[in-house]
């Protein structure tokens, strides 16, 4: 897969390439730890969080983050989220999917392994539209096999749940199955909510996501998992989030609630959706993550350095939207990239 543009953010790198119907994007990037800008009460992550700043990244050969699109832009049109600006969700092809993965792999070939691998389809696209993320998924040992050979694989959905699927709970179910067996419980799903408020919610997904009560229903009726917990996501940005309700709502035995901030994407802000205070500190995030302990849920609390959003590696962004980071970053030469 050809490189078309290489820009090197202090996390890692962030690609353009040419896919089998035009340009996509997807991430290579490395990961702070858990000790620095996660707070997660129920692993024993119990300290209150200061801000959090730039730091070095783990080495790769002990964590590695790979971010891929499923789909050429896409045609949710959710307020806080730049991805639509590049275009409609065309859906990326197998080979797409699999060469994202190897391109940002390449990048790096004096790792030949890692202790975790973690590829998120997050950049671009709503992933539950393209059945192609299954059918590689089922795949992905056999396929990364000869780049990375045994390293554990962690792949991971995040979905906004759009209620014009008519395949979603199809979609989520296999997933689920691909989790617990074919994964053993080593991967991942997470739905985004963000609000408890049905209006809140409309607003914010342009009218294409399923109700609080509709995607309650949908969790209920997945397999339980293995591993981690379904995650309900909660972008805090003074939307509603009623502990109780979800608690009605949502089995704390079976989901995770993890609290993030709001990404200064440019359509967040003008918008004027954004984490209220000081978001690479706890202090946005405290008094709701208190209340759905309270109700028996556990808790992650995940803050992203300044770095982090301001580089434009954090979902809702896209160097194809007309974007570019706003930290200290660097164009790489394509004769690098070949």
């Amino acid at each position: 897969m050809k490189i078309l543009e290489n820009i090197k953010v202090p996390t890692g790198n962030i690609l353009v390439v040419k896919g089998d119907d035009g340009k996509i994007e997807c991430l290579s990037l490395g990961d702070y730890g858990k000790d620095v800008n996660l707070k997660a009460d129920f692993m024993g992550l119990t300290r209150d969080l200061t801000e959090v700043h730039h730091t070095k990244v783990m080495p790769l050969s002990e964590k590695w983050v790979v971010t891929i699109s499923t789909q050429y832009g896409c045609s949710m049109g959710c307020k806080f989220c730049d991805v639509p600006k590049v275009g409609k969700g065309i859906n990326c092809t197998y080979d797409d999917i699999k060469n994202q993965i190897v391109t940002a792999i390449s990048l790096h070939p004096e790792v030949t392994s890692t202790k975790r691998l973690n590829v998120h389809y997050a950049r671009m696209g709503e992933p539950t539209w393209n059945e192609n993320v299954l059918d590689f998924t089922r795949n992905m040992h056999h396929e990364l096999y000869p780049y990375i050979g045994r390293s554990l694989m962690h792949p991971v959905i995040s979905t906004m749940l759009p209620k014009y699927n008519e395949d979603l709970i199809h979609f989520l179910s296999e997933w689920m199955e691909i989790k617990n067996y074919d994964f053993r419980g080593d991967a991942g799903l997470q739905f985004s909510i963000n609000s408890t408020n049905n209006d809140e919610r409309d607003n914010m997904f342009n009218n294409n996501c399923v109700s609080i009560e509709e995607a309650s229903e949908i969790g209920k009726n997945l397999d339980f998992p293995k591993g981690r917990k379904i995650t309900l996501n909660f972008a805090v940005a003074g939307y509603e989030i009623n502990a109780e309700k979800l608690r009605d709502l949502f089995d704390p035995k079976k989901f995770v609630i993890k609290l993030t901030p709001m990404h200064k994407t440019h359509s967040a802000l003008q918008n004027n959706i954004k984490t209220i205070g000081d978001y690479t500190t706890y202090y946005p995030y405290q008094k709701h993550e208190e209340e759905l302990k309270k109700v028996g849920f556990d808790v992650l609390v995940f803050i992203a350095s300044d770095y982090e959003d301001l580089g434009r590696i954090t979902c809702g962004n896209a160097i194809l939207s007309g974007s570019m980071p706003e930290c200290p970053y660097k164009i790489v030469d394509n004769k690098e990239n070949t």
